[in-house]
C-alpha cells in the first residue's frame, strides 16, 4: 500500500512541476515569438531586465534559463591560451581546425559548413553533457584582411568582400543547421564595422566614402545576415567615420531596418568603458549607456549595471528602451530552443541518452580536421617538378626550423584532442625507411650540416601566433596578433633558409604562418614552396600527406602577397582605392590573390552563358569546360571574375563573383556550372540610396588565379 502511496505522490508532484513549467504563455512553442516575447517582458521586472543586458539573458525566477557565448573562430574553444571556458579551469578539449585564414584558403563553402556544423554540434555536446560553454558562438570573423600588416589577419578569411561573405554565409549555415524551427548554435559574427587596425583600435576611426561602406566593407555581414541567417553580432571598437562603432546609427539603421537583423547586437569586450577613457565621445556614463541601448547594443561584454540605472533616474532612457532591444536577445534564445520543453528540439538530444561519445574523439570529426587542413595547403611554388618528394628514393632526409616540432595555437584557439606535429607527420609517413635528421636551428652549425648530408630538406619556418609574449606584446616585428600590428613583412627566419640552401640546394620550404610574408629571396632561389597556416590538430598528417604526393594540393590565396612593405599605402588608410587589394594593387605582387598550383595540369577549354543579358534580380549559368590534362587526380578552383567594360562609375580593374573547387580524376573532362548574380554587379548608387544594375558591357574571366585569366566572355546588363 505504501508503494501506491508513493506512486499517487509521485504523480501528483509530477504534475506540479509540469503545470509550472506551462504556466506562462511564453512558454508554449506553438504561439507566435513576438506574442511570447510581450509575455515574457511583461513578467520581468526592470531589475531582471537590466540583468538580462548580459551575455546570458536568464530570468532565474521565471525559469528562463538563458545561453551565453563561445569562441569558435576554427573550432569551439573551451581552453586553449586564452583559456577560453573559464580561468584555471581544466580544458575541454575540441576538434581543432586550421585557423580561419587558413579554412579560406581551401576555397570550398561545402568543406566550411561542414567544419562549421562539427563545431556547433561539439558546443550543444560541451553544454549539455558537461555544463561548460554555451550556444551563442563568436563566430564568424567576417571583417576583411585588407592589409597583411593587420594583427588579426589570421581571423579573417581574405581580402575579397564577395568571397568573405561566401564563406561566411557558409560558416554561419554550419553553426545554426538546417532545421525548420530551431538553430543548433546561434552564429554572432565579428566585428562591425572596419576593425583591421589593432594599434589605436580602441579609438582610431576607419574612415571611407558610402560606396565602400555598402560595396566592400559591409558586404560579408550583408550577406552573413541576408543570405546566412545570421541574427547576431559584434559592435567593433574603432570609430566608423568618427563615430564610435557601437552607437553608430548604422546599427539600426541598416543592419536592422534594411537587412533584418533583429536579434543580438553586442559590444566588444570593455567596449563600453572605452566610450569614455579611449574615445572620449560623451561625458559620463550614463549618457554612454543610454547611447548605445538607443542605438541597438542588447548585449555587453563589461560592467553596464551602473550606467544603465543612471540613463534610466536621469530620463535619458525609459524601461520601454530596454524592452526594444531584449527582444532582440530572447528571438535568439527562443531560436536555440531555451524556452521550450526539450523534447521539442532534436538539438537538445546531443549528449544525451545514446549521445554519450565524446564527439572530439570520433572518426568522423577527426576525418574532417584533417581534410580542412589538406585542402588548406597551398603550394606557392614547385620548380620543374620538385614536389612530390618520392620517399622510396630517400635515404636519409632533414627535417629544420622552429616550427618543425610544435603544433602552435592563437588566441582563440580551444585545447585540440591531440596534435600531430610537422616532424611526427613526416616520422609517421616514412616509417623505418628512411634515416630522419632534425634540427631546430643553426646553433653550433647543426643545421647546416645535417642538410649536407640529407637528399632533400624540409625547412619549417613561421610565425608564433601568440607572439611567444604577454597580451599587447610581440618582441618580433613581423609578427602580430589581437592588440599588436606587425611592422615587418620581413620573415626573420629566411636566414635559416638562406643557409640551409647554401648546404644543400633540394630544399623545399614549409611556411607555417598566420598572414603573408614577402618571401623574395626564397622564391627566387628555393624550387618548392607550400604556405599553410597554425593551429589544426592534424598539421603534421595534411602537411607530409602534401609534401610527399599521398594528397594533390589545391589551396589558394585569399590575399595579395606583395613584395615589399612599400607596396601597401598607411595602414589606416581605409580607401582601398589608394593601391590595396587585388582589385586596386598597383605594383606587381609577389603572389597574386587566387594563386595556387597543383601536382597536375588543367587545360581549360572554353566557356558558354546561358544568355547574353543579365537583367536585374537575374542570373546567368557560366559552363567553363576543363580537362585535367594531368596524370594525377586532383581538385581545381575555377574563379570567375568580372571587368565592367563600360561603367560611368569608378570600378575595380577586376571582382571575383563565383568560385568553385571541383575533384577531377586525370584525363577526366567536365563541365562546371557557375552561377553569376546580377545582385553581385551592382554598385551603390549614393544619389539614389540604392544598390543599381548599371546599364554596361561586362566582361566574365575565368582563371586560375586574379593574374592568370584564360578564358574571356562579354556579356550586357540592362
Amino acid at each position: 500500500m505504501k508503494n501506491g502511496i508513493f506512486y499517487i505522490i509521485f504523480l501528483l508532484s509530477a504534475n506540479v512541476v509540469v503545470s509550472q513549467q506551462k504556466q506562462y504563455p511564453f512558454q508554449n512553442p506553438n504561439l507566435d515569438t513576438e506574442k511570447r516575447i510581450d509575455n515574457l517582458l511583461s513578467l520581468m521586472t526592470l531589475d531582471e531586465k537590466v540583468e538580462a543586458l548580459s551575455t546570458n539573458p536568464s530570468v532565474k525566477r521565471l525559469g528562463v534559463i538563458g545561453t551565453g557565448h563561445v569562441e569558435g573562430l576554427h573550432g569551439l574553444a573551451l581552453g586553449g591560451p586564452g583559456e577560453w571556458g573559464g580561468k584555471n579551469k581544466q580544458p575541454l578539449t575540441t576538434t581543432t581546425f586550421p585557423q580561419a585564414y587558413g579554412l579560406g584558403e581551401t576555397w570550398d563553402t561545402e568543406l566550411l559548413q561542414k567544419v562549421a556544423n562539427v563545431e556547433g554540434y561539439e558546443a550543444r555536446f560541451a553544454l549539455q553533457k558537461y555544463n561548460r560553454g554555451g550556444l551563442v558562438v563568436r563566430a564568424p570573423n567576417a571583417d576583411i584582411a585588407r592589409d597583411p600588416r593587420w594583427g588579426r589577419t589570421e581571423e579573417s578569411y581574405g581580402e575579397d568582400a564577395f568571397f568573405n561573405g561566401t564563406m561566411t554565409v557558409a560558416f554561419v549555415k554550419g553553426l545554426q543547421g538546417n532545421h525548420p524551427k530551431y538553430w543548433q548554435t546561434a552564429s554572432l559574427m565579428k566585428h562591425f564595422l572596419a576593425n583591421s587596425n589593432e594599434d589605436g583600435r580602441t579609438y582610431t576611426s576607419s574612415d571611407f566614402d558610402e560606396r565602400l561602406w555598402r560595396e566592400y566593407y559591409a558586404l560579408p555581414f550583408q550577406m552573413g545576415v541576408v543570405e546566412g541567417g545570421s541574427r547576431a553580432y559584434m559592435a567593433a571598437y574603432n570609430k566608423v567615420n568618427g563615430i564610435p562603432a557601437m552607437v553608430h546609427p548604422m546599427l539600426k539603421n541598416i543592419t536592422q531596418k534594411e537587412w533584418g537583423q533583429n536579434g543580438i547586437i553586442c559590444t566588444d569586450g570593455g567596449a563600453f568603458k572605452l566610450l569614455l577613457s579611449d574615445h572620449k565621445y560623451y561625458a559620463d556614463k550614463n549618457l554612454g549607456a543610454a547611447a548605445a541601448i538607443k542605438a541597438g547594443i542588447n548585449q555587453f561584454l563589461d560592467e553596464f549595471t551602473e550606467g544603465i540605472y543612471g540613463a534610466l533616474s536621469n530620463g535619458y532612457l525609459k524601461e520601454k528602451d530596454l524592452d526594444e532591444v531584449l527582444r532582440g536577445n530572447y528571438r535568439v534564445m527562443i531560436k536555440l530552443g531555451m524556452l521550450d520543453a526539450s523534447d521539442e528540439n532534436p538539438y537538445s538530444k546531443i549528449g544525451k541518452e545514446k549521445d554519450t561519445i565524446d564527439p572530439w574523439k570520433r572518426s568522423e570529426h577527426k576525418k574532417i580536421a584533417l581534410e580542412a587542413t589538406q585542402k588548406s595547403i597551398v603550394l606557392l611554388k614547385n620548380d620543374k617538378g620538385f614536389l612530390p618528394l618520392q620517399k622510396e628514393k630517400l635515404k636519409t632526409i632533414a627535417i629544420i626550423g622552429p616550427r618543425a616540432d610544435e603544433v602552435l595555437l592563437d588566441w582563440y584557439s580551444g585545447t585540440p584532442p591531440y596534435m600531430v606535429t610537422p616532424l611526427d607527420g613526416i616520422k609517421n609517413k616514412l616509417g623505418n625507411n628512411v634515416e630522419i635528421l632534425y634540427a631546430k636551428n643553426n646553433i653550433d652549425g647543426k643545421a647546416a650540416t645535417i642538410a649536407k648530408k640529407a637528399d632533400a630538406v624540409i625547412v619549417i619556418v613561421g610565425n608564433h601566433p601568440v607572439c611567444n609574449a604577454g597580451w599587447a606584446n610581440c618582441p618580433v616585428p613581423s609578427e602580430g596578433k589581437e592588440a599588436v600590428d606587425r611592422q615587418s613583412l620581413t620573415l626573420e627566419q629566411e636566414d635559416l633558409i638562406k643557409v640551409v640552401y647554401q648546404a644543400n640546394p633540394e630544399t623545399v620550404v614549409a611556411l607555417i604562418s598566420s598572414f603573408p610574408y614577402a618571401i623574395n629571396w626564397t622564391q627566387e632561389n628555393v624550387p618548392a614552396i607550400v604556405h599553410m597556416t597554425q593551429n589544426s590538430q592534424e598539421t603534421g598528417t595534411a602537411l607530409a600527406d602534401v609534401l610527399f604526393g599521398d594528397y594533390n594540393p589545391a589551396g589558394r590565396l585569399t590575399q595579395t602577397w606583395v613584395k615589399d612593405i612599400t607596396d601597401l599605402p598607411e595602414l589606416l588608410d581605409y580607401n582601398i582605392r589608394n593601391g590595396r587589394t587585388y582589385m586596386f594593387l598597383r605594383k606587381k605582387p609577389l603572389y597574386a590573390f587566387g594563386h595556387g598550383l597543383s601536382y597536375t595540369t588543367f587545360k581549360y577549354n572554353s566557356v558558354a552563358t546561358d544568355s547574353e543579358i543579365i537583367d536585374k534580380n537575374g542570373e546567368i549559368k557560366v559552363t567553363v569546360s576543363i580537362t585535367n590534362s594531368g596524370n594525377k587526380d586532383g581538385d581545381e578552383v575555377i574563379q570567375l571574375y568580372v571587368k565592367q567594360l563600360e561603367s560611368k562609375v569608378e570600378r575595380p580593374e577586376k571582382e571575383l563573383k563565383a568560385f568553385k573547387r571541383v575533384f577531377f580524376k586525370a584525363g577526366e573532362t567536365k563541365n562546371v556550372d557557375l552561377i553569376l548574380k546580377a545582385k553581385d554587379l551592382e554598385y551603390w548608387n549614393t544619389a539614389k540610396q540604392t544598390f543599381e544594375l548599371e546599364k554596361n558591357s561586362i566582361e566574365i574571366q575565368i582563371g586560375t588565379a586574379s593574374d592568370v585569366i584564360l578564358l574571356k566572355k562579354n556579356i550586357n546588363a540592362k
